[in-house]
């Protein structure tokens, strides 16, 4: 399993390479880039409301994690310069509740390729190598990829009283 300082090569389902690693300080632009790419609805999707950019505190702050409490994995495509984060995924522990909360992005260009399942999977191994209960996160009813890959790993749905067009969906171990 990738470390924030190690990862490893991995292939698209159509046979393109990217590298598999912990997020680093110093992937701020190479993520503020990759936000620029993403459209209206990728990022609605992700954030679950509009944003017209990925302002510099939250690249900081989503790039400098806490590795207690947070595991982030990027998809690096080293095939371009500068290399370009393709995907990340990533969780948020709550101690309290022996659970994390997850997200997971993959850019346009490079869904339908097993990439969103390989993050989630990497989670769901963090998730159960630091002992947790449950790894759970809200999804847009609309979102069905992501709703379907959760299906496949064994996910549950429960209704997001609180948000509507939304989802819980958790897995426990």
């Amino acid at each position: 399993m990738p470390t924030a300082n190690l990862g490893e090569p991995v292939r698209t389902r159509d046979g393109r390479s990217l590298f598999l690693r912990g997020i680093r300080p110093d992937d701020v632009a190479a993520l503020k880039r990759c936000f620029t790419r993403l459209s209206p609805e990728d990022i609605r999707r992700r954030f679950l409301h509009a944003m017209s950019e990925l302002p510099e505190p939250m690249a900081q702050r989503l790039c400098n994690i806490d590795p207690a409490k947070e595991t982030a994995f990027v998809l690096m495509d080293e095939a371009v310069e500068p290399a370009e984060m393709r995907g990340v995924g990533r969780i948020y522990v709550d101690e309290s509740a022996n659970s994390a909360e997850f997200s997971v992005l993959v850019e346009h260009d490079w869904a339908r390729r097993g990439l969103g399942a390989l993050l989630m999977q990497r989670l769901v191994d963090d998730c159960r190598r630091r002992g947790l209960h449950e790894i759970w996160g809200y999804v847009l009813l609309e979102n069905r990829p992501m709703l379907e890959l959760c299906r496949e790993l064994g996910f549950q749905r429960r209704p997001a009283l609180d948000e509507p067009g939304t989802t819980q969906i958790s897995l426990h171990f």
